[in-house]
């Protein structure tokens, strides 16, 4: 599995300067943190799952989440969790036959509703779980962390990892009153089981739910202030240098165009500038499909320390993966930063002669761009985000 499958092999040498490396669920976890990309989202009670795997329905996916929480109907829980199994089992045996490798496979998860689905789940799966990277957890607190971390452990192996991904969407996370307290509680849990835990995941949808929020397609979640200041707290406390996770950007809500209020949040510069007329008329379809507001909000996501997406459509696939290329500007001066910390020192020039990179301060961010890189790949000097957001792709709309 790779990044950005839908380039031929002559484009890769254009665009990029290091090209995406092949990654799979037993890839070190330290690396394959970063490498979820655009988590596309569906419903356990989805048909045929694993027939959309296997025929690579959606160009481009690299990390999925079968859901049996909030996508599934209370009354549909014992139909979604039989169908799961079924589709698993069915995978799984084309991977037993000899049919497929695990290295054809997205990173699979499940996402569950409570401990005991877990363990019922995970039991009738029995060998089939080899097939999934790890669970998702939502609702993930003080209270149940322990516990739920527990069970995922006790699957994990060095022959099979399986992980966690706790997404924060609880009240106590959200309310200014507990957040802090209720953080510092859920990271001393968390870093109990590091070697476990692949990223942490934030339910901006939840959270919006409990002050009766829902944003809009032209605003992104840093523009919902109660939501900006609970993101700001997360990234506070799990992205420290001396203990850091991958934390994952909250979930983009729309795919269709509609009528809009807002000015658009595309600059036309840099599309004039780069392709012209054409560069024009391709910013008004991004617009046009509500595309601006997503791409927006990953910069800013970008901006902010986190990597990857939560995504409920495929076509916000290539956006996300896209945008989290690095650039060669960033490569080179992480690469040299890097080199440079044994002490001889302090600081110097950028090669761009643009800025001044500081050893000690930019370490940590020099360590994560090439481990980003390592993935993602690194764009050739004259090429930027835009290039690979422009090459077309076949979108299945479900």
């Amino acid at each position: 599995m790779r990044f950005f499958t839908y380039f031929y092999e002559d484009e890769l040498d254009q665009f990029f300067y290091k090209k995406p490396q092949e990654f799979n669920k037993y890839t070190r976890r330290e690396t394959l943190a970063y490498g979820l990309g655009a988590t596309l989202y569906m419903p356990a009670t989805r048909p045929n799952i694993h027939q959309d795997i296997l025929s690579n329905k959606h160009e481009g996916l690299t990390s999925m989440v079968i859901d049996l929480e909030d996508a599934v109907g209370d009354l549909q829980v014992d139909a979604a969790e039989q169908q799961l199994i079924q589709e698993l089992n069915k995978l799984y045996a084309e991977l037993q036959n000899g049919f497929v490798t695990i290295a054809d496979f997205p990173l699979m998860f499940i996402r569950i509703r409570s401990l005991e689905q877990f363990k019922r789940v995970t039991e009738q799966l029995g060998n089939a779980t080899q097939l999934l990277t790890g669970a998702v957890l939502p609702k993930f607190n003080s209270g149940n962390g322990e516990e739920l971390l527990t069970a995922v452990s006790s699957i994990h192996t060095d022959q099979h990892p399986f992980y966690a991904m706790p997404i924060l969407e609880t009240s106590k996370v959200i309310q200014k009153e507990t957040r802090i307290e209720e953080l510092l509680n859920i990271k001393q849990i968390v870093d109990s089981y590091k070697k476990n835990v692949l990223n942490i995941r934030i339910g901006a949808t939840d959270f919006c739910g409990l002050y009766g929020i829902r944003r809009s397609a032209d605003t992104t979640v840093y523009d919902i202030a109660v939501l900006r200041d609970c993101i700001s707290d997360i990234i506070n406390v799990f992205q420290r240098r001396e203990s850091g996770y991958v934390v994952s950007g909250p979930v983009w809500e729309y795919f269709s165009a509609k009528n809009r209020m807002l000015k658009p949040q595309l600059r036309q510069t840099p599309f004039r500038d780069r392709y012209g007329e054409e560069g024009l008329k391709w910013r008004k379809k991004l617009i046009d499909e509500n595309k601006d507001g997503l791409i927006r909000e990953i910069l800013m996501d970008i901006a902010n320390g986190i990597t990857g997406k939560t995504i409920i459509h495929p076509s916000h696939i290539k956006a996300v993966q896209a945008l989290n290329v690095v650039s060669f500007e960033e490569y080179i001066d992480a690469h040299t930063i890097i080199q440079a910390a044994a002490g001889e020192n302090g600081v110097m020039k950028s090669e761009f002669a643009n800025k001044m990179n500081e050893i000690k301060p930019h370490l940590f961010w020099a360590k994560k761009i090439m481990l980003k890189s390592q993935l993602y790949g690194v764009l050739n000097e004259q090429f930027t985000n835009i290039d690979l957001i422009k090459k077309e792709v076949y979108i299945s709309h479900f």
